[in-house]
């Protein structure tokens, strides 16, 4: 995915701020006074205990931001029509459950992203109309694990159309289901492909959010809407339930607000299931204790961090160019795009043909779905250029092995060996730019807002091996505390 290209000084502790601030228009306290706004997950228990806010409230507060902001930024694409329902259930079990049994995410809105599969009232799409009135079997391993918290799925966010395995033409969060998603801060690009997620927690429309990455799609969003992403070391959260491009590559994250936020959540999503092997072997990396333990504020003492250097030229305010960036897509992306064109074919057919009910049963079936319906899937202006590349693809051939075979190589011979070889927690990078790096060998990335340049946001992304999430945590929040850069989005006076 293409990151924000904005330039900035990289200074580690002291970022250069363009803020711009409009008075507010839209409500952002209750009559208890407490304020939802750019509230933590730990700020909204606290308000339930106090009796200062219920679910209901919470709920009802997010479906009005919705109806106010969305049909401009187009965040969510589906409210789930049970969200009040569920909403007074978490009320009603906080009033007779023990004090300190309930989860932190028990009562808080989630949206999940629109190819993770609910078995509910919402659809599960992928943005596309193909998928429009598919029945899924189950809920997704990650829904599952939501819901035993007692989180409330508030609805599904809007994304790239196919998590941009479409087509190379279509912008990002654009889908033919929810039209063009909009950055909350400059109101274009949101990067993608897990745009919704990132619009809509970064304008307040939901708590926190769920996405997907399978390169750059938690992270790129993420920097670029100034909210705080996790693309989790694969396998460490269940991709079961999730309309797949590679499960080599797969990843299901959170993108919220804070780090602390993103901890709670990854610890209630992490963990075995079923119906994703991967899950099985990931699980030795999930630490005893959960994530929250590794929230401090000294989690940088003592680590050591390998910058990768990128070079500007501050005489035109633009970019010289992401040079190691670049370097390392000339060596990546054949490979990267040989193996997940037949692992989206293979992938696809197979999650399709498990679906209870569908109006299409094939890669083969979407793109005549497409040709079909090419008005109402913008087909002449968009195309489908990566479906019928994958189309075109046999399973797995001496080119396809030899792929895989050049990203194992790179991933152990190259990252690996940097990091163990200059005894590395972690390295960190500006954007999304070391998404590539991450995604090839499945290892995970952090990334947290970092600053701003005329108005649009930029992160930092800190990433490591597998399973280094717990360091990963503590530097991300550690830098988090120490800047406190994040602003919400100027309020704008919002037109159709």
């Amino acid at each position: 995915m293409d990151s924000a290209r904005v330039s900035y000084f990289f200074q580690f502790l002291s970022t250069i701020l363009v803020l711009v601030t409009f008075p507010s228009v839209l409500p952002k306290t209750l009559a208890s006074g407490f304020s939802v706004k750019e509230a933590t997950v730990k700020d909204l228990q606290l308000a339930f205990k106090r009796n200062q806010l219920t679910s209901r409230q919470l709920v009802e507060f997010y479906l009005n931001q919705i109806k106010i902001q969305n049909p401009i930024l187009k965040g969510v694409l589906e409210v789930n029509p049970d969200a009040l329902a569920q909403a007074d259930k978490a009320d009603r079990e906080r009033k007779i459950k023990a004090p300190g049994s309930l989860s932190g995410l028990h009562g808080i809105p989630i949206l999940v992203k629109d190819n993770i599969a609910t078995k509910d009232k919402l659809n599960t799409t992928a943005g596309s109309f193909a998928l429009l009135g598919s029945v899924v079997p189950r809920d997704a391993g990650v829904v599952t694990k939501l819901r035993k918290a007692g989180a409330i799925i508030l609805g599904k966010a809007t994304l790239s159309e196919w998590s941009h395995q479409r087509s190379s033409n279509a912008p990002n969060g654009w889908n033919a289901r929810g039209g063009q998603g909009k950055n909350p801060y400059t109101l274009d690009d949101p990067c993608g492909s897990s745009s919704g997620s990132a619009i809509s927690v970064a304008a307040n429309l939901v708590t926190v959010s769920i996405g997907t990455e399978t390169d750059g799609s938690i992270l790129c969003p993420s920097s670029a809407n100034s909210a705080v992403g996790i693309k989790p070391t694969v396998g460490l959260t269940s991709r079961a339930g999730v309309v797949p491009i590679s499960p080599r590559q797969d990843s299901v994250g959170p993108i919220c607000r804070t780090v602390s936020d993103a901890a709670y959540v990854l610890e209630t999503i992490a963990g075995i299931d079923t119906y994703d092997n991967a899950t099985i072997e990931a699980s030795k990396y999930i630490p005893k204790g959960g994530y929250a333990q590794f929230l401090k504020k000294d989690g940088l003492r003592g680590k050591r961090l390998g910058v990768v250097r990128l070079y500007y030229n501050f005489g035109n305010d633009t970019f010289l160019h992401e040079t190691f960036k670049l370097r390392l897509k000339t060596l990546s992306v054949p490979s990267e795009n040989i193996a997940l064109n037949f692992e989206f074919k293979l992938a696809l057919n197979a999650y399709l043909k498990d679906l209870v009910a569908s109006p299409v049963k094939s890669l083969a079936d979407v793109i005549a779905f497409n040709n079909k319906h090419s008005k109402l899937e913008e087909l002449g202006k968009y195309g489908q250029d990566h479906m019928l590349e994958a189309e075109k693809t046999n399973g797995i051939g001496k080119v396809e092995k030899q792929a895989l075979l050049n990203m194992t190589r790179w991933s152990q011979n190259g990252f690996e060996k940097l990091m163990k070889r200059n005894k590395l927690d972690a390295v960190v990078t500006p954007f999304a730019s070391f998404s590539g790096i991450l995604a090839i060998g499945g290892y995970p990335g952090v990334i947290v807002p970092a600053g701003y340049e005329k108005g649009m946001p930029f992160g930092f992304c800190f990433g490591g091996l597998k399973g280094s999430e717990p360091k990963l945590i503590e530097i991300a929040y550690s830098f988090e505390q120490a800047t406190l850069i994040r602003k919400p989005p100027p309020l704008r006076k919002l037109e159709v």
